[in-house]
């Protein structure tokens, strides 16, 4: 069905999706059986109406960009047939096409009543993963609350942890880096903001909390960098010493390793542009750790 076709019909709900979404889609249409023709006329919910017609006809309301009424008639094969085989693909519908126009809050109830009354399907890695994408879409900036970033990480582990050969672990396990990073990041928003007030052994705690718990981020570099700056700043020499030593060790080709050479030296690293012609008085105090 192209832009064009007169029975496509395009409401604000349509909204642009993601790769991952897109993926979803595959998935989710896989369980659908073929799909009728879109009629002009829009249909209407009846009672005691077959199990297929509702299903399908929900089905040809999502394709035709109807995500309000595909979820009319999802929640109608439930009521209307609520011990049918077609049920619990249509809670797992309803919440899939919620999860499509961002109705995440509502997604997840669903989710998790299909989780809990049906624990032994074989969409359930399928459930837990679209459970753990609503969690993800929500994800703010560095400078907002993260609490949906922690649910989403919580939620992205679970999957990993429950189904690590379904064919959502990778993609979910990729996710989890990302929310750490996101974690990680606020954190050393939170550091920096303090170093900038001279408030140091609240930034130290920020930072330790990086180094410490988000190891595996991109931020442990200047995090170990920062450490060094506000314990030279406190006057902590043996600190400063053990985080630059760790500093250059683990990262040693990293900008911060620079920086932290130059800050307890006076000296640029061998190799690197702008070396003074004298060591500053920092490497006399410093030089014995590199």
């Amino acid at each position: 069905m192209n832009a064009m076709d007169p029975c496509r019909r395009k409401t604000p709900s349509s909204i642009p999706r993601r790769a991952d979404r897109i993926a979803a889609v595959a998935l989710a249409l896989a369980l659908t059986v073929v799909l009728g023709a879109c009629s002009t006329a829009p249909p209407k919910v009846q009672p005691d109406r077959p199990v297929e017609e509702l299903y399908n006809t929900g089905i040809n309301m999502l394709a035709q960009d109807e995500p309000i009424r595909a979820v009319e008639f999802f929640e109608e094969v439930e009521r209307q047939h609520p011990y049918s085989v077609w049920a619990s693909k249509a809670v797992l519908m309803a919440s899939y096409t919620r999860y499509r126009i961002a109705r995440y809050d509502e997604s997840i109830i669903g989710l998790d009543r299909f989780i809990r009354l049906h624990p032994g399907s074989r969409d359930i890695a399928y459930a837990y993963y679209l459970r753990a994408l609503c969690f993800y879409e929500q994800v703010g900036d560095i400078h907002r609350d993260q609490a949906a970033t922690l649910k989403a990480t919580e939620a992205l582990s679970e999957v990993v942890r429950r189904f690590p050969n379904s064919k959502y672990a990778n993609d979910a396990k990729f996710k989890v880096d990302l929310t750490l990073d996101q974690l990680a990041g606020q954190e050393m928003a939170i550091g920096r903001w303090y170093q900038r007030r001279r408030e140091h052994q609240a930034a130290i705690n920020r930072f330790n909390r990086v180094v410490e718990k988000f190891q595996t981020t991109s931020h442990v570099p200047e995090a170990l960098h920062r450490l060094t700056e506000s314990y030279i700043a406190l006057g902590l020499a043996e600190e400063a010493k053990r985080t630059a030593a760790v500093l250059g060790h683990n990262f040693p080709g990293s900008e911060w390793y620079v920086d932290s050479y130059a800050l307890m030296t006076g000296r640029r690293v061998a190799g690197t542009p702008q070396e003074p012609e004298r060591p500053g008085w920092l490497s006399r105090t410093w030089n014995t750790i590199f």
